[in-house]
């Protein structure tokens, strides 16, 4: 399921409405016989990939699968849970059960009515990690919204007089960018977009094409990218995962709002000492501050460091 997962991962903010989910098959004899994720725009489907690869090796054997297999026929493909079916599998292994209404169960309850043998929860937890774009647009109607923020060790964002550039190295501004190629759409504040003109686009080798969308939040309309006045607009946004990278006043709305499912740190040794910080965001009390966040991830990124946290 891990390996299934990490496929998924592949097709990340180019899916959507459709979820990006991995698939391998497993013939009898425990060797991967396909593997497939679901390709941009939101088909082939990643069972589909993976059974056509696997062949007459999946029959008799194991499917894992990150998301319930869709049991809806489409104009653009069959049902996954109808594949999965007719191969042959004995056995179909799934991380997470589908809320699309269309299949919610459906897919699970449709194999076991063929005597497939179906496992469901394996790796739910990392699961929905995966997919938290998809399962966001489908259980609060908006993106699922990251908070990317660049820290000295004394938490200062930028110099008193606004300058940022640079306070982390190339490893994690590298980093950073492949963020960007990660989420369908980015977003700073109208300041911070008249004070640095950002191009908001990816500058790795090979990645430059999967460059986000660029919207601003700002009152007044900006040629040449999206406009919203308010955090709330986001619902509007196509896609399921929206990047939020500049300026003070822009991260404190998000957070304010409550609009925030995952905070981006990058940490480095440096101390600033006067610098910008983040303004109120609607605390009025420091306990209201505590056990809001769970860190999932951390890790060197040369001088620097990179923390994630997730809004518990």
């Amino acid at each position: 399921m891990a390996a299934a997962l990490a496929l998924s991962q592949r097709s990340r903010a180019r899916t959507a409405p459709n979820p990006n989910v991995g698939c391998i098959v497993i013939d009898p004899s425990g060797r991967v016989a396909g593997r497939g994720w679901t390709q941009a725009g939101g088909r082939p489907h990643a069972e589909a990939l993976a059974l056509a690869a696997a062949g007459e090796r999946a029959r008799d054997g194991t499917a894992y699968v990150t998301l319930e297999p869709c049991a809806h026929v489409s104009p653009r493909g069959p049902a996954c849970a109808d594949l999965l079916r007719e191969s042959g599998v004995a056995r179909v292994v799934v991380a997470l059960r589908d809320p699309d209404p269309r299949t919610d169960g459906a897919g699970i309850a449709r194999l076991r009515g063929a005597g497939v043998m179906v496992d469901v929860g394996v790796g739910e937890a990392a699961a929905r990690r995966a997919m938290a774009g998809f399962l966001t647009r489908r259980a609060k109607a908006r993106p699922f919204v990251t908070l990317k923020l660049a820290l000295s060790l004394d938490g200062a964002v930028a110099m008193a007089d606004g300058r940022s550039q640079w306070i982390t190295g190339d490893a994690a501004r590298a980093h950073a960018h492949l963020e960007r190629s990660r989420h369908e759409a980015i977003l700073v504040g109208r300041g911070t977009w008249d004070a640095d003109h950002p191009r908001l686009d990816v500058r790795l080798p090979g990645r430059e094409a999967l460059a986000p969308h660029r919207v601003v939040l700002s009152s007044r309309p900006v040629d040449g990218v999206d406009t919203i006045a308010r955090p709330e607009e986001i619902a509007r946004l196509t896609g399921d995962h929206l990047l939020i990278e500049g300026g003070v006043v822009t991260a404190a709305a998000f957070l304010r709002a409550g609009l925030v499912d995952r905070l981006l740190l990058y940490r480095a040794p440096i101390l600033i000492g006067g610098g910008r910080t983040l303004p109120d965001i609607g605390l009025s009390d420091l306990g209201q501050a505590h056990g809001r966040w769970r860190l999932s991830d951390a890790r060197q990124l040369g001088s620097d460091r990179v923390e994630v946290y997730e809004a518990v």
